[in-house]
């Protein structure tokens, strides 16, 4: 296989769940399509939770020492946030948003169906894209090691894709774009680049990510809104400051 087969299987499958997730949602009760959000919402809760442990990764406490970990992830949040809401990055995800709706459903809806496309792009964009499994998987298939990981996050996608879209509709569709170039660039860079991450760097981005995804789940959980999006600059502060660490120590 060649490299960037798993980045189109995943394409593929978040397109096929969304188109089933529409075809079945509008079948569905407003109080049955709030049910699947909020056990989106707690699935990704779980997912974050199991990718949380990488700050105790081994590789990372070796590296860094043992109360370094949670003081790296605090520090990528704080200034990936601060340089993420200056940017306004939250902001064009959503401005993209509304001009990949308008281009792909020209003149149909209300104002309520464009929140709802919006919503679902940069909703279900991050989820789909933020993940660990995102970018080691990214990186594996660049390296020809195979493209397993992103395989299984093809799988989880889709059937993702299916409740999202039933809950939100084309929105989750058009992040199937987010899915092609995020993926795509990480396993172009893992082609070009080699092994570039070590494994304590991995760590802590794989950390930092999985706060990401709780932001997301309190947002599907209708808890509060974060504003995730300001906060993914954070991605390339976390093995940054790792390697800043391990410079001072």
């Amino acid at each position: 296989m060649f490299p960037g087969i798993g980045t189109l299987v995943n394409v593929a499958t978040v397109l096929v769940g969304a188109t089933l997730g529409v075809l079945v949602g509008h079948r569905l009760p407003q109080r049955t399509r709030d049910v699947v959000t909020d056990a989106l919402g707690l699935v990704t809760l779980l997912i974050a939770a199991a990718t949380a442990a990488s700050v105790t990764d081994p590789a990372l406490v070796d590296a860094v020492g043992s109360s370094a970990p949670i003081l790296i992830v605090l520090g990528s949040l704080v200034i990936g946030g601060v340089v993420g809401s200056l940017l306004g990055v939250e902001s064009a995800l959503e401005r993209f948003g509304g001009w990949l709706r308008s281009r792909l459903l020209r003149g149909g809806g209300d104002q309520r169906d464009r929140e709802r496309f919006v919503e679902g792009f940069v909703a279900s964009s991050l989820l789909f894209c933020v993940g660990p499994l995102t970018i080691l998987g990214s990186l594996s298939d660049g390296l020809g090691r195979g493209a397993d990981q992103l395989y299984l996050k093809a799988a989880l996608d889709g059937f993702a894709a299916i409740a999202f879209a039933a809950s939100f509709g084309w929105g989750v569709a058009a992040s199937a774009l987010a899915v092609l170039v995020v993926q795509g660039s990480l396993t172009l860079g893992g082609v070009l680049l080699g092994d570039v991450l070590p494994e304590a760097h991995v760590a802590a981005l794989g950390a930092t990510g999985a706060l990401l995804l709780v932001g997301v789940a309190i947002g599907l959980l209708r808890l509060r809104h974060i504003p995730v999006g300001d906060m993914l600059p954070a991605l390339v502060v976390a093995p940054l400051l790792t390697q800043l660490v391990i410079v001072l120590g």
